[in-house]
């Protein structure tokens, strides 16, 4: 940040002038996020539209970050986020505490909790359907639910496609009423899975339940974003509350990316900002998120540059017509800025 701040002040000013804004009450997330995420949603979502809720924890040396997040164009923007005064997994007590600090936001829309295996909980479980709320969560395999009466099945026992509604889940204090839903990965190229997908839902079908859980992948891809993979957020080297106000500046900046790159794919301007995906390959070249961090540098270096792109739009008159267009191209994305 101290690189982009840029004012006529020595560097050890600057950085103490950083200091005292991530200080600043304001930066919080009932007094600053939530409201924005009201009005993103307002604007970007259809009332009682279905969308997922990703859980998921990332830690690092002394550092122990929960986060709940909204799943958008593959990606996942942050909600609420915590740090745990300890190492390691999370407890119920405290997911349940995580979740229903975002639930008010979502009154008017159906939502599905999704989470891996740290999340695995029956109790999380029982508590989500109480709220009237969807889930997916993957189950260990040593979990055990009653297929008839009084006979119990280890999920790793089970077959590779398989649904299971209304058992019992856990034999110690079980619970019943639950669906279970059985998926083993295909082999791809002589890649194999070592272990089934186990997803104790609510939703009521098979397919509906593997397509709301592999949604669940991009919390993960959100982390690798803000780490070493795009924001570095580990090499700030900021604890506590600062750290809490720095993720809420970086998320900010990531949504703004994300929404911005979903601009750029609806006014198909992809061509002008990164790299599309050919018809061959299976996978994109560039993310949502890559397409509006991209887009952003891409304005910002045609003003700057105006002058010696003018110029050499004179040098290749034959061109011009092309130069135009992606002028305005830079015009519709200046629109979304």
């Amino acid at each position: 940040m101290l690189a982009y701040f840029r004012t006529p002040l020595p560097r050890s000013s600057r950085r103490r002038k950083l200091q005292r804004f991530l200080d600043l009450p304001q930066l919080t997330l009932t007094c600053l996020w939530f409201p924005l995420i009201t009005y993103w949603l307002t604007n970007y979502c259809q009332p009682g539209q279905k969308l997922s809720i990703a859980i998921d924890r990332s830690q690092w040396g002394c550092i122990n970050l929960f986060m709940v997040s909204l799943i958008w164009e593959r990606r996942a923007i942050p909600l609420s986020w915590s740090l745990l005064p300890k190492r390691g997994s999370s407890n119920v007590d405290e997911q349940i505490a995580a979740i229903s600090t975002i639930l008010p936001l979502f009154k008017d829309y159906q939502i599905v909790v999704l989470g891996d295996r740290e999340f695995c909980s029956v109790d999380l479980a029982n508590w989500l359907r109480e709220q009237d709320v969807y889930f997916c969560l993957r189950l260990k395999r040593n979990h055990c639910i009653e297929t008839e009466n009084m006979i119990w099945l280890r999920l790793d026992e089970c077959g590779t496609s398989l649904y299971f509604q209304g058992v019992k889940v856990r034999k110690t204090k079980p619970l019943a009423g639950f669906d279970v839903a059985c998926k083993w990965k295909r082999n791809y190229q002589g890649w194999t899975v070592d272990e089934a997908w186990f997803i104790l839902t609510n939703l009521g079908s098979l397919p509906e339940a593997i397509a709301a859980y592999k949604q669940w992948m991009g919390i993960e891809e959100m982390f690798r974003d803000c780490k070493t993979g795009g924001y570095n957020l580990e090499g700030t080297g900021l604890i506590e509350d600062r750290l809490i106000k720095m993720i809420l500046l970086m998320t900010i900046a990531y949504s703004r990316d994300l929404i911005e790159g979903t601009l750029v794919k609806k006014k198909h301007l992809q061509k002008y900002v990164s790299r599309i995906k050919e018809p061959q390959r299976t996978y994109r070249r560039r993310s949502t998120f890559g397409s509006g961090n991209d887009s952003q540098q891409w304005v910002n270096y045609l003003e700057k540059y105006a002058e010696p792109v003018e110029e050499l739009m004179k040098l290749t008159r034959n061109k011009r017509h092309f130069y135009q267009k992606g002028l305005r191209a830079r015009t519709l994305l200046r629109q979304g800025l």
